[in-house]
């Protein structure tokens, strides 16, 4: 039998000096390997697409991280700092509403993980690196890029939920490389996770019987090395066969 077929969001990125629909492989070669799926990168045009084109030809989505902010405007508020990517944005809010709509899983990670909250009437706080009510969620900016995933924190395990069902376990160490995170959580997600300081870092649902689970941390980064991050994956492979 075939695998399910797993879409993946890409983001408008400068490749030199000209825009490209761009996908790290880390999430790409993270899912299809774990979760033993195939993959097809879902362009971030809404000028050119819609998640109507899209939503009947996947049997799921993965809304990955990216260096860009969901804009402001979206959840009520205004400024907010940089990059921006307008087109996701879009495509990716219009794509959780109508995999709901379909009954198909919808998985986030980090910016994904935002997205999702923002497109079901949740919020944004921007603070997560500078707050003196939270424990740094950013590692310093002058480090490496490697040295910036070693950035690490606890999150607590919901009892009952799906990630400590799967886990087995109460806690999870894992990586923090974001400056946004959860402000209020939209109605209807149940927190799976949070971070020592009552941060929000993992939720799920079952809205229209469409299977949502997001974290706000990243599972993709050293995959091959980490077997708790493995499970997210596997997850996500369960979720798209129906097994979850």
């Amino acid at each position: 039998m075939s695998r399910p077929v797993l879409g993946v969001i890409a983001c408008n990125r400068m490749v030199g000096s000209e825009f490209a629909q761009a996908v790290m492989n880390r999430y790409i070669r993270a899912a299809m390997t774990y979760a033993d799926v195939a993959a097809l990168i879902i362009p971030s045009l809404p000028d050119l697409m819609t998640a109507a084109d899209v939503a009947p030809r996947i049997d799921g989505i993965l809304l990955t991280g990216s260096p860009s902010n969901v804009a402001t405007r979206l959840y009520g508020e205004d400024g907010g700092d940089g990059p921006f990517d307008d087109g996701r944005d879009e495509i990716a809010i219009s794509m959780v509403n109508r995999m709901i709509d379909a009954q198909k899983p919808v998985f986030g990670i980090c910016r994904g993980f935002q997205e999702i909250n923002v497109a079901l009437g949740g919020t944004l706080r921007r603070d997560t690196s500078a707050s003196d009510d939270l424990i740094r969620h950013h590692a310093p900016d002058d480090v490496s890029f490697d040295v910036m995933f070693d950035h690490r924190h606890a999150v607590d395990l919901t009892d009952g939920g799906i990630l400590a069902s799967a886990y087995a376990k109460s806690a999870l160490d894992v990586n923090s490389v974001h400056y946004q995170g959860i402000a209020k959580l939209a109605d209807g997600l149940n927190v799976e996770a949070r971070a020592p300081d009552g941060l929000v870092e993992a939720y799920s649902a079952r809205p229209n019987g469409a299977l949502l689970l997001a974290v706000q941390w990243h599972p993709e980064w050293g995959t091959e090395n980490d077997p708790d991050s493995q499970t997210y994956f596997h997850l996500l492979g369960k979720a798209l066969r129906g097994n979850l």
